[in-house]
Parts: C-alpha cells; sequence; structure tokens
C-alpha cells in the first residue's frame, strides 16, 4: 500500500478516490480504450466481412455494416482460383530460410560484438546501427542491382530464394536486439566456461543459446512476419509465377478477379501471421523486455 501511495502518476491517488475524479477516469480511459480498439479491429473487421459480401454490395456506397447475404464461398473460389496453396508454401518456404539465416548470421555477430568483444566492436555496431536511419527504398535499387548480378561470382540470383534470405541476413536492428540480450547474461557464467575449458563455439552453444531463447523466439517472429508481409522486393526479385510470394501472387490476380474474391484471398493470406501472433505474443512480450532488464 505504501508503495502504491509513493508512486507518481498523471492523476493522484487522491483524485481518484473522489467520486468525480473516479468517474471522469473510466470515461476517459475507456473511450480511449474503445477508440485504439476500433482502430486496430476495423479495418479486420472489413476485410472479414467484406470477403462475405457480393461484388455490387462491397461496392456500393455507403458500405454495409454486416452482409445482407453472406457467400462464404467466396473463401473456396480464392483459394482455388488464385491457387493459394502454392503461394502460401512459397512463402513459407522463404520465411524459414530467413529464419534460419538470421539465427545462426545475426546469433554469431551479436555474441562477437557482446561477448568476444572484438577490436573496434563499438565502431562496427555504430555503423550498422547507423543503417537503421537509411529509407528502405533507397536501398532497393543497389540491391537489386546486386542481385542480378552477384559481385565476384557473377550469378543472377531472380527467382531464387536467396535473393530474399541474403538481404535479410544483415539485419542491423535483430543483431542490436540479440546484443542487448547477450549482454544481460552474468559474465560470472562466461568466466565459469572458461575455466571449465570451454571454447567461445562451446560456450555459446551451451550457455548463451539455452539462455536466449526468448530473444531467439522474437527474432525468429519478426523473421517471419518480414517476409511474409514484404511485397515490392518480392515483386522485383521473384517475377516468375511459380515463385511469387502470396502477397504478390493475389496483386498479380488481382486485376481479373472480383473484389470480394480478392479480399478473401488477403483473409486467408493474413490468417498465418495473426495465429502466429497470437500464440507467441507473450514470449515476443518477454524477449522484448528481458534484455533491457538487469539484475
Amino acid at each position: 500500500m505504501a508503495a502504491d501511495l509513493t508512486t507518481r502518476t498523471l492523476v493522484s491517488h487522491a483524485q481518484l478516490r473522489r467520486g468525480r475524479g473516479r468517474v471522469l477516469y473510466w470515461i476517459v480511459l475507456s473511450v480511449v480504450v474503445a477508440g485504439f480498439t476500433l482502430v486496430f479491429l476495423g479495418p479486420l473487421y472489413w476485410m472479414v466481412t467484406g470477403a462475405l459480401k457480393s461484388g455490387q454490395e462491397i461496392a456500393q456506397t455507403p458500405p454495409t455494416l454486416f452482409p445482407r447475404d453472406p457467400q462464404p464461398g467466396n473463401y473456396v473460389d480464392a483459394w482455388t482460383n488464385l491457387d493459394l496453396a502454392k503461394l502460401l508454401f512459397n512463402t513459407f518456404y522463404y520465411a524459414t530460410g530467413a529464419v534460419l539465416f538470421q539465427l545462426v548470421l545475426d546469433t554469431a555477430a551479436a555474441y562477437a560484438l557482446s561477448k568476444l568483444r572484438p577490436v573496434l566492436g563499438k565502431l562496427i555496431l555504430g555503423m550498422m546501427l547507423a543503417t537503421l536511419m537509411i529509407p528502405a527504398m533507397v536501398l532497393i535499387v543497389p540491391q537489386y542491382v546486386t542481385v542480378i548480378d552477384l559481385p565476384i561470382v557473377h550469378v543472377n540470383l531472380l527467382d531464387s530464394p536467396f535473393a530474399i534470405w541474403l538481404p535479410l541476413v544483415a539485419n542491423a536492428f535483430n543483431i542490436f536486439l540479440l546484443k542487448r540480450f547477450f549482454d544481460s547474461i552474468p559474465e560470472d557464467l562466461m568466466a565459469a566456461a572458461v575455466m571449465d575449458g570451454a571454447s567461445p563455439l562451446r560456450t555459446l552453444w551451451s550457455i548463451v543459446l539455452p539462455m536466449s531463447r526468448p530473444i531467439l523466439g522474437v527474432v525468429a517472429i519478426f523473421a517471419v512476419t518480414a517476409v511474409w508481409k514484404d511485397f515490392l522486393w518480392p515483386k522485383l526479385v521473384m517475377p516468375s509465377p511459380e515463385t511469387r510470394t502470396v502477397s504478390v501472387g493475389i496483386y498479380a490476380f488481382a486485376g481479373g478477379t472480383p473484389m470480394n474474391v480478392v479480399i478473401a484471398a488477403s483473409v486467408i493470406a493474413a490468417i498465418p501471421t495473426v495465429v502466429l501472433f497470437l500464440i507467441f505474443q507473450r514470449n515476443i512480450m518477454s524477449g522484448l523486455t528481458t534484455g533491457g532488464l538487469k539484475g
């Protein structure tokens, strides 16, 4: 009770205990929560219900709040006409490769910067973080030029999964996130491993990685969502219909497909990422906050 009274908040405890202050507080809180809920869930609701409407109903103005004649067959048409099974498999394949590459290479880079402390390590980290200030659109042209003629080996990576995997490997944000988590691992454990004769690689495998499961899960989820929602880059480097991702495939078929079927395809494409977040939301929050806590 004493700790609660000493906590400084925007509204004091004395004001909250008064009748008018308590009513005003709950009114403002309810309005804010309801407003944010509508902002975030409104588009999802429109997308799910729009997929159940007919073509005429979805195009009318003003739009209807509920479908007059629900047509669940739109989802079946979207699955068959747009070949969503193939598109989802391609996207899942690219996302899996991106997760493996980032977990291996970004973890190694973060471990080296955090525990091995190489010469000019801080400078290297600062230069990597500086790349976060560069707009992604600026990098599209040099990345595309690199992909169509990979330096030294001179290989064209168009329609190759490496065209998606390689640009995602050097992720400065994930490296920084992993490094901050590794910094929170006590040095006593690292010193004990060295005294037992463990090499840096054995220390990483036996001590650091088992303790880093929350943050590794966060990096994996970030990698999956980055591939799943990306549109411009896969459209450039995956021109063949056989190698398209789900977002590019839906866009390619949108021209000659009814709008309600396209919306139904968008709903199906969004389901995996929504389910992934709902399952691992606790791991995401714990992984993002644990690295910033010490003691």
